[in-house]
């Protein structure tokens, strides 16, 4: 799947940042805090169609589809992202690379070992080299390429633009050891996470310095030590093309060339079915289609229960039939038009349906995980009671199983912001917060001072009439969003407004009269000023809202128990010019009969329904339940994608702002570009509530600290906030981070972060909700490809379990 709600250049890698603190946690006991005794959940299993690799094939090509071309070949830049990650993993050495437990292992193709031989008075690591391991120039791996790498890295010289440095600035020195093929590595101060050093490992003549390390690996490799070198790159046709390395040390990969090519998330389905790609990340309607294509092999000619024209009743069929064949010809040629394009796209959907029996879906769990992030720099976010009770309020179960549940993979909540279910470290830190209890969220709104009867209470130091609150009316009245491609959706209660004073609605009462009276004396005049009225401004310069179009809930709310079903038209001044459009309104919200329409049967009027000025739009029960603070209804921005590979955030967004309805909270859904997402609005901190993603990792003591860290304020007044888009934490979680990455016993590091996981719950600021499903189309024919889960791909093993003829699968005629 496309890392839509991914921050960029944090797809398997994460270093570096800063946090913002809202108060002190009263915590009883938060050290080893986890919601049961029981044993750490094993993680779901790889699916990767594993086979031995005397029975996969050699030669052939596989084309694999990525996001876009990458931004950057250089790993350790800001751009860098998970196209990067998936180049450079087959072209250079990666020391350490995740099992499929999600633990660093030793690479044997580039180290016969690797560990700490000294203690005190420092901290001592010594590699030995692989004798066999050389650059694709023939050179050998070896002291050279560490010490460029650390001194690019370290941080001491601005010339080199890296983004992050952790774990390198603790290095001392690099020397060779007892011969060529051993460096020694002595740290100022103990690094736990050491084995997160030097991967992917650049040759010298990239790192060497800052112009050939900021330019010289943007576009190119000349210089690899994998199984694979890069062959070229082609913007034009967006592919990235990989051929196998002749000067290979390791096991011979099976692949002629590997091409990564640039497919968008909304076009990968037409990849597939055209022969373009041979592997590709899809969402759950793709992965859909390919299952119910397979199922459907077996159907002898017989036609699609799915697809375009499916859904079509016989009823409606006879009646297109009778339509097309009647003797309106006119109505006639519409609808012979429409059943030959429906018989094109039924043709259409069909052909793709059988390309698509190629393929399988392979499933897992990806190695990153969704959180609802809650922006704790200010509003009412930074009260930590209202953070908590938010998180109280969330039923974390209900939200897995909308997302992994129609997928059949385990729907159990993530109870960690430091490790994934079956990593070592894993423990459910949650109970440090508490469960989803909807009375103990309100206790802690109450005792943060958000009550039912606040939102329509003044202020206690402003007056009615004030200056303040006359400018406050006004830029509600500016602030409405220019058309920048945002769409907003309330939800909890709409605004209160004063009713109008008694002397202006009995002036209204006899304009009704007299409008009432012109308008069944002369109805064509009454058409013509409707129609008139129709214009926009005219309307807001009468001082009207139209209740439906106003985007205010009260329009379609449901109905309280005990109130009127049946919509108040009240009559705004110059009734007359829109009597009839009333009457059109009329018409369409009854029945033939008279009756009421069913959709209208709800407080707040019809759509369309016009009230003067003043008069306060009907609020639904759930909004009269919403909580409010010195005449403040408290309402949170929640900020989510709006592109195609975003619906199920999308979907979780919705049930998350019904959950919160619930306790009094409002919500005001914002959907953005996706492109937008993370730069306009999440790293900026524009939102009070938003999702997104963070890859897994198997160093949480540098990986985690920059995402959790306290900020730390800039000359300017402002928060020093890198990937900390929360701005919430506290002095003794970064504490229990830097105890735990100077830790050099793993049992006592862990212990640490548990203890700092704890910590992050009881702050609230981020609230784990689910690990990523991970859905892989793949030639079913392809061997060792698929949903890798933890595990980083071993590309030399990849290949057909039979030979293919000529060229690659991706070339044959679908």
């Amino acid at each position: 799947m496309s890392h839509v709600g991914v921050p960029r250049g944090t797809v398997r890698k994460r270093r570096t940042l800063a946090l913002l603190t809202t108060g002190v946690l009263t915590i009883p006991v938060l050290a080893g805090c986890s919601s049961g005794d029981e044993e750490a959940p094993r993680g779901v299993a790889q699916d990767i169609a594993p086979t031995a690799r005397q029975a996969v094939a050699d030669g052939s090509t596989v084309n694999w589809a990525i996001d876009a071309l990458p931004a950057t070949f250089n790993a350790f830049q800001a751009d860098a992202d998970s196209a990067t990650t998936r180049v450079t993993e087959a072209l250079l050495p990666t020391l350490f690379p995740m099992d499929k437990a999600g633990q660093p292992r030793l690479n044997p193709d580039y180290l016969e070992s690797a560990k700490v031989i000294e203690r005190e008075p420092k901290q001592v690591v010594l590699y030995k080299l692989n004798q066999q391991a050389v650059w694709s120039d023939g050179r050998e791996i070896g002291a050279p390429d560490f010490v460029a790498q650390w001194r690019a890295l370290r941080g001491k010289d601005s010339a080199f633009w890296t983004a992050r440095n952790s774990g390198y600035e603790r290095i001392e020195k690099i020397e060779r050891g007892a011969d060529d093929l051993q460096v020694r590595v002595t740290f100022s101060k103990p690094y736990g996470d050491w084995r997160s050093l030097f991967s992917p490992l650049y040759p010298k003549e990239i790192t060497g310095s800052p112009e050939t390390f900021n330019d010289g690996a943007r576009t190119t490799l000349k210089n690899t030590a994998g199984p694979f070198v890069l062959r070229g790159v082609s913007k034009a046709d967006g592919t990235v093309t990989l051929a196998r390395n002749p000067r290979w040390w390791g096991d011979k990969a099976k692949l002629d060339t590997l091409v990564f090519r640039a497919v968008a998330p909304k076009d990968r389905t037409k990849a597939l079915t055209d022969g373009t790609v041979d592997v590709a990340d899809v969402d759950p309607s793709t992965a859909d289609r390919i299952t119910l294509a397979r199922r459907d092999r077996g159907g002898n000619g017989q036609s699609l229960t799915h697809g375009p024209g499916a859904d079509v009743s016989p009823a409606a069929a006879l009646y297109s039939y009778a339509v097309a064949h009647g003797s309106d010809e006119k109505a006639a040629e519409a609808e012979q038009a429409a059943r030959a394009k429906n018989r094109k796209a039924v043709l259409a959907y069909a052909a793709e349906q059988k390309a698509l029996r190629d393929f399988a879906v392979r499933k897992s769990l990806e190695p990153a995980y969704t959180q609802l992030a809650l922006n704790g720099e200010s509003g009412p976010l930074a009260d930590d009671r209202v953070r908590r009770a938010v998180a109280r309020a969330l039923d974390r179960e209900e939200l897995a199983r909308t997302v992994l549940g129609p997928l059949g993979l385990p729907a159990k909540p993530l109870g960690s912001h430091l490790a994934l279910a079956g990593q070592p470290g894993y423990a459910d830190g949650s109970g440090a917060l508490g469960e989803q209890n909807e009375k103990e969220a309100r206790a802690l709104l109450a005792d943060a001072g958000w009550t039912r009867g606040g939102a329509l209470q003044q202020p206690k130091d402003t007056k009615a009439g004030s200056e303040a609150e006359k400018k406050g009316g006004k830029e509600g009245e500016d602030g409405a969003d220019a058309d920048t491609g945002e769409e907003k959706k309330t939800t909890g209660g709409a605004e209160k407004e004063e009713n109008a004073e008694k002397k202006d609605a009995e002036k209204t009462d006899k304009d009704a009269e007299k409008a009432d009276k012109d308008a069944e004396k002369d109805e064509g005049k009454a058409d013509k000023a409707s129609r008139d009225e129709e214009d926009s401004a005219a309307s807001r310069d009468e001082g009207l809202y139209i209740v439906g179009e106003d985007d205010k809930p009260a329009a379609h709310a449901p109905a309280a128990t005990g109130t009127s079903a049946v919509p108040a038209l009240a009559p705004a001044r110059h009734a007359a010019f829109q009597s009839a459009a009333l009457l059109r309104q009329a018409a369409a919200v009854l029945g033939e009969d008279g009756a009421v329409a069913a959709q209208d049967k709800q407080p707040g009027g019809a759509a369309g329904a016009y009230a003067p000025a003043g008069t306060p739009a009907p609020a639904p029960a759930a909004a009269k339940g919403q909580l409010g603070k010195d005449g403040k209804a408290l309402t949170l921005r929640f900020v989510l994608p709006s592109g195609p590979g975003s619906q199920s955030l999308r979907t979780v967004g919705d049930k998350i702002a019904a959950m919160l309805e619930k306790i009094g909270i409002g919500t005001e859904i914002t959907k953005v570009p996706d492109e937008s997402y993370f730069k306009d609005h999440i790293a900026s901190g524009v939102y009070d509530l938003a999702l997104y993603s963070w890859p897994a990792s198997a160093y949480p003591a540098t990986d985690g600290r920059p995402i959790y860290a306290k900020p730390e304020p800039a000359t300017d007044g402002s928060l020093l906030v890198e990937q900390n888009y929360t701005r919430v934490g506290t002095d003794h979680i970064d504490q229990l981070f830097d105890r735990a990455a100077g830790e050099l016993d793993e049992k006592a590091a862990r212990d640490l972060m548990k203890q700092a996981d704890a910590r992050i719950w009881a702050a609230a600021g981020s609230i784990p909700l689910y690990q990523r499903p991970q859905l892989v189309a793949v030639d079913k024919k392809l061997a060792n490809v698929g949903a890798f889960g933890f595990a980083a791909p071993r590309y030399q093993d990849i290949g057909f379990k039979n030979r293919q003829a000529a060229g690659s699968s991706a070339d044959r005629k679908k």
